[in-house]
């Protein structure tokens, strides 16, 4: 019952938001070719809907964004096991992460272009650059807060380092590696969109770029309103994740 409440009014602030847009774009706050209201706006989409125009872009940049972000959690999760679990590797990968990490991912997308070209490679890599960090400090993190008793069985047993960081660290984990997802779930969806932009690869953010230089603001603010609703799915998606692979912690 209190989910139920809080949904509605979630919904009703939604509403207030929306009413608030349209009286503000009625009112002529800005001028009407920068700043459309919600109905030219719902329109615009609907029209990109009923034609086909959304889906191939949309495709694109979803495939893209996922693309990276797997990428991203499969190599954070493994690199940040080996740092947490192993002197050597901490030493040997550690410096080079400290180095790469403060670098914006626009920073490597120039060389990317250079190496891989205008492709959908290209921007996989960079989002996958992008989102890594957050999965990597969460990993680490993670692995090395393991309860000393569960440190203490994993040796009675002897277990190996693998079968230690599988059946006891990874678990532990879990908690700090899905807080770097839900974060960097966003990050791929922001450098998605500004890779396309700039690499003129076909997608939501080219869409929405094509639309700036020839000034449809009802097309800029219908791109808007598709990636706001495609990354709310996709935190809820993570979210729902999280809730079903950790629900032993609630018990």
């Amino acid at each position: 019952m209190k989910r139920i409440l809080w949904g509605c009014t979630s919904l009703g602030l939604l509403c207030l938001l929306l009413l608030a847009w349209k009286l503000a774009a009625d009112a002529r706050v800005l001028n009407p070719l920068w700043f459309p209201g919600p109905d030219r706006s719902f329109a615009k989409l609907w029209e990109w809907i009923a034609s086909g125009a959304l889906w191939q872009p949309l495709g694109s940049t979803v495939w893209r964004m996922f693309a990276g972000w797997l990428a991203a959690c499969l190599v954070g999760i493994a690199l940040g096991a080996a740092i947490a679990s192993s002197s050597v590797a901490r030493r040997l990968f550690q410096p080079s992460a400290e180095f790469l990490r403060p670098l914006p991912a626009s920073a490597v997308l120039p060389p990317a272009i250079l190496i891989l070209g205008l492709s959908d490679a290209m921007i996989v890599f960079v989002v996958a650059f992008g989102c890594v960090w957050p999965i990597l400090l969460g990993a680490i993190q993670g692995f090395r807060s393991l309860e000393p008793r569960l440190a203490e069985v994993s040796r009675l047993m002897n277990f190996g380092p693998w079968e230690r960081a599988w059946k006891f660290q990874l678990p532990s984990a879990l908690p700090d590696i899905f807080a770097g997802m839900r974060v960097s779930i966003a990050i791929a969806l922001i450098v998605t969109v500004a890779s396309e932009m700039l690499s003129s690869q076909p997608g939501i953010g080219y869409l929405m770029l094509v639309a700036a230089r020839a000034f449809r603001s009802a097309d800029i603010f219908a791109g808007i309103i598709v990636l706001g609703a495609l990354g709310f799915l996709t935190n809820y998606l993570v979210q729902t994740l999280e809730e079903r692979l950790l629900r032993w912690r609630a018990g």
